[in-house]
């Protein structure tokens, strides 16, 4: 893990500033030009690509060479697993149905696991265009009547693939690395955000992210053999990292693009 360094921790460490100084998700703010809702979500899915990608390789994939199980029954009393790279997205789209702000988080397939992410209706329609072109998508929903986007979800590593044509459940058994598998679907009330409400959502976000790992955490502490947690990942060992360490390595990759995206928004505004 050597991402976190250099330019990578000034840029961490002044994006998680003006985040933690963002006002709540739930805030009344004006002032400044808008900013599409649209451009917020690409700067969140750029977020949730980068982590999800850290906990697929480096937690999934290199956990499993070191005997840790990852599995779509975690929850379960007795299973010592941590959840499938599907199942995290899911655990930090819970915790921010809990937060304060108005933001949805949704991945769906045409060929889901579970048939609870199978795409209906119009969003089936735009994921058939996303197959198509390879493009996100972005719409009102008008069943809910929320702003949404949708974002192709690719087969990033091989764990992924493994897991999901290896499932007793599953309805295809031949995915390859590259596929688009699915997709994520992000979703608000309102067009337009100010600055402001828009580093909140980010802020939102990466609570999200740490209340989902610390969910795993949780779990493997329970574990007839629980790994050692700490500094070390499990590349070194039979080992998970804190929740501070994964955070700090997720915002070392991903805080010098959304440092990008944030001055290109700010320009935007001017």
């Amino acid at each position: 893990m050597k991402w976190a360094a250099g330019a990578f921790v000034v840029a961490a460490a002044l994006v998680a500033l003006i985040i933690v100084n963002a006002p709540p998700p739930d805030a009344e703010v004006s002032g400044g030009t808008p900013i599409p809702i649209a451009a917020v979500f690409a700067l969140l899915e750029a977020e949730n690509d980068a982590v999800r990608e850290l906990w697929t390789k480096e937690i999934v994939g290199a956990g499993s060479e070191q005997g840790l199980m990852f599995d779509k029954d975690w929850r379960q009393p007795g299973v010592d697993a941590g959840p499938l790279p599907a199942l995290f997205l899911r655990e930090t789209a819970e915790s921010l149905r809990r937060s304060p702000a108005p933001l949805y988080l949704f991945l769906g397939s045409d060929f889901p696991v579970n048939d609870a992410n199978r795409f209906t209706g119009a969003q089936q329609a735009h994921f058939a265009e996303i197959k198509r072109t390879g493009q996100p998508q972005r719409f009102l929903d008008e069943d809910v009547n929320l702003h949404s986007a949708m974002f192709p979800d690719l087969a990033v590593a091989q764990p992924c693939v493994t897991c999901h044509n290896n499932d007793p459940e599953t309805p295809k058994t031949d995915w390859k690395l590259g596929d688009i598998m699915g997709a994520t679907t992000w979703s608000y009330p309102k067009p337009e955000v100010s600055m402001e409400e828009a580093l909140s959502l980010v802020g939102a976000l990466r609570q999200g992210f740490r209340d989902a790992y610390r969910q795993y955490l949780d779990k493997a502490a329970t574990f007839a053999n629980p790994p050692a947690v700490g500094e070390n990942w499990p590349s070194d060992g039979y080992y998970v990292p804190s929740a501070d360490v994964f955070m700090g390595e997720a915002e070392g990759r991903i805080s010098a693009g959304t440092m990008r995206a944030i001055l290109e928004l700010e320009q935007a505004q001017e």
